[in-house]
């Protein structure tokens, strides 16, 4: 039986609920690239399941951030997922924050095992900063998913070098996470 995976490209193409914006890129584009990327590798390998939050670059979600964070929530849901994945990109006031990092709803958890291993191949496959797992029980998808869920700042659309490795090497950031999954389920 295949293994459920919801990818949650997150934001929307426009607003409501549109993403952070850094170095003339936006996150919602950025993170939906490398959903697309991580969807056809799980695909491929055959073990998994995927569904995708944003299966079109303009697919938008719900009317306000509110009703677009609970369609996404409410989709995986009713779907069975086994695991969902949301994808963000990190942004800071200082220009010099880099790296990516993985925020669950509570430590220790099947998430955060999860998220571990995703951040450990990120890093192998990007070279990016390990920043590590966070608590953050109040995000509505990591409260109101059944099912283990992670959201992975990619990296800081803020940081050039970052931002660029996102835009120009979308595969590495799918193969990291993709490698992260796979090494969790001992696949």
């Amino acid at each position: 039986m295949a293994i459920k995976i919801y990818i949650d490209q997150g934001h929307n193409p426009y607003n409501p609920n549109a993403g952070a914006e850094g170095n003339g890129l936006r996150e919602q584009d950025l993170v939906y690239r490398i959903g697309i990327l991580l969807a056809e590798r799980l695909r491929a390998n055959g073990n998994f399941d995927v569904r995708l939050s944003r299966p079109t670059p303009e697919t938008q979600i719900g009317t306000s951030n509110s009703s677009s964070l609970r369609q996404r929530v409410t989709d995986a849901n009713a779907w069975g997922a086994d695991y969902f994945i949301s994808l963000h990109t990190n942004a800071a006031a200082q220009s010099a924050a880099s790296g990516s990092e993985a925020l669950v709803f509570t430590i220790p958890s099947v998430a955060a095992t999860l998220a571990e291993d995703i951040l450990y191949w990120l890093n192998r496959s990007t070279g990016l900063k390990n920043r590590g797992v966070i608590v953050r029980n109040r995000l509505y998808v990591l409260r109101k998913t059944q099912m283990p869920a992670v959201l992975v700042e990619l990296g800081f659309i803020t940081n050039y070098d970052d931002a660029m490795l996102m835009l120009n090497s979308p595969e590495l950031f799918a193969d990291g996470i993709y490698n992260g999954i796979v090494d969790y389920l001992g696949l």
